[in-house]
């Protein structure tokens, strides 16, 4: 944390999404809009899962309930920070809040990672093993999993938040960003960085496209195996049901995938700043949509659950 004079930085200095007064505010209203129905969706999934008898004991929805606390705790990690500097013009980051929010988006990010691939298993098993499914994912199975992908995920960033950690840090303390991540961080930070940054682009490579893989490889049986099936209102059924796991998971890869394929350049500040901003405020939000806009046993649920409040309502009222 030392600068090249021998003094401390204790803070970063934001330069945000750089547009002027007008824009700021309509960028604020449409963020706090989005924050809000994010919370809502993901809320409302987690509470018909855990209510209705049925759903909370069947693996898909186990995973789509933690997957929801997930998305929760991801926004909660960005959104509110951006909020404030909108709100504000307060855009000073103190160092141990830039690297814990850094440690905890790129974590939540890779757990985010693991649970698209633990879906990704659940739809293979399923729709290829169907006979040994009920043994294999168990709800005590899919917790066991639940729990390893929030392990796995956690741990795949200790490595480089250590490293960044050790670096020392020189003026200016200014970040062309409106959160902390690794590239932020390493462009601050003084040289020699050493193996650094090599290591962390091995790490991310690694997290990324080890996932990637096991999807495709995942939902490319799957699509074999329906395509080989006789019964084709059964084909019909998996089709309807992984088309919309694979929306989420192309949406989310290919967002992030961008990343590292953007060449260095003026645009690429600006670029990278509108795909962060899409995988870290408005995927949260369309997920719980597409997850739930075609599944009947979802809107079954939610039909229950509003049935039971409006009784709850009308016995209130009546009394």
């Amino acid at each position: 944390m030392e600068s090249a004079n021998g003094t401390a930085i204790q803070e970063f200095i934001l330069l945000g999404f750089g547009i002027d007064q007008q824009n700021r505010f309509l960028l604020l209203v449409f963020l706090i809009l989005l924050y809000v129905l994010t919370l809502v969706e993901n809320s409302i999934i987690i509470t018909l899962v855990c209510r209705d008898n049925y759903l909370g004991q069947v693996p898909m929805y186990i995973l789509l309930r933690n997957f929801s606390w997930l998305e929760m705790c991801y926004v909660t990690t960005t959104i509110p920070c951006m909020l404030f500097d909108l709100a504000t013009h307060n855009q000073v980051i103190s160092f141990h809040s830039c690297f814990l929010q850094f440690y905890l988006l790129f974590s939540l990010g890779t757990t985010e990672f693991f649970f698209l691939s633990a879906m990704a298993l659940d739809r293979y098993l399923a729709i290829c093993h169907p006979l040994h499914y009920q043994t294999i994912m168990s709800p005590h199975s899919c917790y066991i999993l639940v729990t390893t992908c929030w392990i796995l995920g956690f741990l795949g960033y200790i490595t480089p938040a250590v490293l960044i950690s050790k670096l020392s840090f020189c003026g200016p303390n200014i970040i062309d960003h409106f959160l902390c991540d690794i590239v932020s961080l390493l462009s601050v930070a003084c040289p020699p960085l050493g193996k650094a940054p090599l290591i962390c682009q091995i790490i991310m490579h690694t997290l990324f496209l080890s996932n990637v893989l096991f999807v495709m490889l995942s939902y490319g049986i799957v699509i074999y195996t329906l395509l080989k099936s006789s019964s084709k209102g059964n084909s019909r059924k998996g089709f309807n049901t992984i088309s919309m796991h694979l929306l989420v998971v192309t949406i989310f890869y290919s967002t992030v995938g961008a990343m590292y394929v953007i060449p260095a350049g003026e645009s690429y500040l600006k670029i990278n700043k509108t795909i962060t901003l899409f995988y870290a405020a408005i995927i949260p939000f369309l997920n719980p949509l597409i997850y739930c806009l075609r599944n009947d046993q979802v809107k079954e649920a939610l039909h229950r659950l509003l049935a039971e409040i409006s009784g709850l309502i009308m016995s209130t009222i009546t009394e």
